[in-house]
């Protein structure tokens, strides 16, 4: 069985916490001051690790192919989500938006030479309609406006542009010498946003502290590392279909947490989008399961 068969829950739950802590967070700073600290803490953690260990640094262009990534990556998605919520979009509205990313990484595979076969087309189509179903409930229309509907879908097509553009110029490369560059630039992008739109105010509480170190130790460095081990080893179109998993851990993270409704069409919206990722990812299972498939 392949490795990167269980990287992915694991990166599916880190991610999926993502959510969470912007729940805890987002009432004690604005989006971009968060990111910012955010961001250059990762940095001030890698640099010493990548100065210590004498970590190999990319040359050339592939330097600025991996700066560019990162910036899709970090600041265009992470970015464009958290100031679309902020500015009133409901969080159930900018799941789904971002729900998107994988019918619109195939639709564009071809940028890195892939092809999306009709079996996966299918698999594709019932993930979306399974977080469709999962996220029906907190669905509402209250707060939205023009900027944060499309802040939201510039970090879908930022996720999606950085996963192609990462997957086509700059597959491979060390990840902690790249985590250095991709973080460096996204803090850079965060301060001038920062400084140019927001009051930089930012209050210390438990919650906000908690919040902050998760993301930079779990989430910014462990599921970013597992994000880009997955997307070297797989193929675009089936790393992003597991993006559709997230929207259900994540209900149900918010039903042991926050003690949200856990309904019968949670469920089923659970059920469908798990068999529309096994269906897109077969080849990628175990053997175990391929005899039982």
């Amino acid at each position: 069985m392949t490795s990167t068969f269980w990287f992915t829950p694991v990166f599916i739950l880190i991610w999926s916490t993502g959510f969470i802590i912007a729940r805890y967070g987002m009432p004690y700073s604005e989006p971009m001051t968060f990111l910012a600290i955010r961001f250059g803490a990762v940095v001030l953690c890698m640099a010493p690790i990548v100065l210590w260990l004498k970590a190999p640094w990319p040359r050339g262009r592939q330097i600025w192919h991996i700066a560019v990534a990162g910036a899709l990556f970090q600041f265009g998605y992470l970015g464009g989500v958290w100031a679309a919520v902020k500015l009133g979009m409901p969080a159930g509205l900018a799941a789904l938006i971002i729900g998107l990313q994988p019918i619109v990484t195939g639709l564009l595979a071809s940028f890195v030479s892939e092809r999306v076969s009709p079996r996966q087309w299918l698999g594709l189509a019932l993930g979306l309609t399974g977080v469709a179903l999962v996220l029906f409930t907190n669905i509402r229309l209250e707060g939205l406006s023009f900027t944060s509907t499309l802040l939201a879908f510039g970090g879908m097509f930022a996720i999606t542009a950085g996963t192609l553009y990462q997957k086509r110029y700059c597959p491979s490369f060390d990840l902690r010498t790249g985590s250095v560059i991709q973080f460096s630039i996204s803090t850079l992008l965060c301060v001038i946003m920062m400084l140019s739109f927001e009051t930089m105010e930012i209050q210390w509480t438990p919650q906000m502290i908690g919040a902050m170190l998760w993301g930079v130790l779990a989430i910014s460095i462990g599921a970013m590392s597992l994000w880009f081990i997955l997307l070297r080893r797989g193929d675009a179109t089936k790393v992003s279909s597991m993006m559709y998993l997230v929207p259900p851990t994540t209900a149900v993270m918010a039903w042991i947490l926050f003690d949200e409704p856990m309904t019968p069409t949670v469920l089923v919206g659970i059920f469908i989008t798990m068999l529309g990722v096994l269906i897109i990812n077969q080849a990628a299972w175990p053997r175990w399961l391929k005899r039982r498939a």
